[in-house]
């Protein structure tokens, strides 16, 4: 997704009324930040974290609370999207422990490894293989020997004989949060992939033994690691 299709899909008005949107399913996403900051526990005090596509800065602020020491590099291609990001860091006194960078993972700066990264709900935005392969190989390349990716998208096979009821309950849980949802954007704008082959583009960028650790529906999300 070029730099200009992510401004206009997420422009002034989108990322103004994002939270507001999706309020009623942030339950799902509070259940994952919880896993995020349980699994990168054992992390050292002052480590480093890349959060990709940060988005408003909700797994940002989340892990900043939890880890006082911690500093963050974050990365957001969406101008509006970064300017929310970085209004809210300020307004939690965490802004002075983070680098905002309004681009893409590969035009991300300097040499520094980091720790740990979070991608959530990110990557099934790149609908190419390939070029889905490449964003992870970059955050790969960007960690510390022994560090943690946490990555979250949406997931599942198109093909499979359970998938129509799963797409219907995808849209029961919408409805029931508020939220008219039409479904034609899966497999189209949004890659819709089983599992096992999110699994394979992870071990094909870099990172190890890839382990699912939460679904919610479509929401699935892995950690792994660079050896």
């Amino acid at each position: 997704m070029e730099n200009k299709e992510t401004n206009l899909f997420f422009n002034q008005h989108q990322a103004s009324s994002y939270d507001e949107r999706w309020i009623n399913l942030a339950p799902l996403k509070e259940a994952l930040h919880l896993c995020l900051k349980a699994l990168f526990s054992e992390l050292p005090a002052d480590s480093r974290v890349l959060c990709v596509g940060a988005g408003t800065g909700a797994e940002l602020i989340s892990l900043a609370q939890a880890y006082p020491e911690w500093n963050f590099t974050v990365v957001e291609p969406s101008l509006d999207m970064m300017n929310i990001c970085r209004q809210r860091a300020e307004s939690h006194g965490i802004a002075p422990r983070c680098s905002f960078h309004q681009g893409y993972v590969n035009t991300l700066p300097g040499t520094d490894l980091f720790n740990a990264a979070t991608s959530i709900l990110v990557s099934h935005f790149i609908v190419d293989t390939q070029e889905r392969m490449a964003f992870f190989s970059e955050i790969a390349k960007r960690l510390r020997p022994g560090g943690y990716l946490i990555n979250a998208d949406l997931a599942s096979d198109m093909s499979s004989p359970e998938y129509k009821s799963l797409i219907d309950a995808w849209i029961v849980l919408h409805q029931y949060a508020g939220i008219t949802l039409n479904v034609d954007y899966l497999g189209r704008d949004v890659a819709l992939l089983p599992t096992k082959d999110i699994q394979s583009i992870l071990v094909s960028s870099g990172l190890s033994n890839p382990v699912l650790f939460y679904q919610n529906l479509l929401i699935h999300a892995w950690y792994s690691r660079v050896e």
